[in-house]
């Protein structure tokens, strides 16, 4: 994924967490608990979303690290009308996504993970579809994957079956 460094000071990004695990390591002395968070961010007028995981011994630590990561990878996406150019299928890992382009008033038909990262990227319109795992980091992978193979629409012929020269 090309990722041009964006400033997120310029941004008045949101923020939204996927998902929070519990992770336990056994050790000589017991259990040692700990947290990793899964968090997506974005400026939805801008058009722009990050993802990263925070690691900590408490929840609100690991979000707040999570954040700071995303803020470092954050990078933009193409729009069209407050949907998206064309259909996308992403992959990541054993997880897929179907992105598809709607009608004005559709709103976002999407699960979980899917719809946060459409949301904090601004997509208003737009039909999804997540095949394979459900894993929430590989199905966030995915959607981005899928976001960063989104061109620009161009201008086409007047008639169907001429070539625009």
């Amino acid at each position: 994924m090309n990722i041009k460094r964006i400033n997120p000071a310029t941004l008045q990004l949101k923020d939204q967490v996927v998902a929070i695990n519990r992770v336990t390591k056994v050790v000589k002395g017991g259990k040692n608990m700990s947290f990793a968070a899964l968090v997506v961010i974005g400026d939805p007028d801008e058009g722009v979303v990050g993802f990263a995981t925070g690691k900590a011994r408490e929840v609100p630590v690991a979000i707040k690290k999570g954040i700071e990561a995303a803020k470092k990878k954050l990078a933009r996406v193409v729009r069209y009308n407050n949907t998206i150019p064309h259909r996308v299928l992403g992959r990541f890992g054993a997880s897929q996504v179907l992105l598809k382009p709607a009608t004005e008033g559709t709103g976002v038909i999407a699960g979980g993970a899917v719809r946060t990262v459409l949301q904090a990227a601004g997509i208003h319109n737009v039909v999804s579809k997540s095949l394979g795992t459900n894993n929430p980091h590989n199905v966030v992978r995915a959607t981005l994957v899928a976001l960063s193979m989104l061109r620009e629409r161009t201008k086409r012929a007047e008639t169907p079956g001429t070539s625009a020269n």
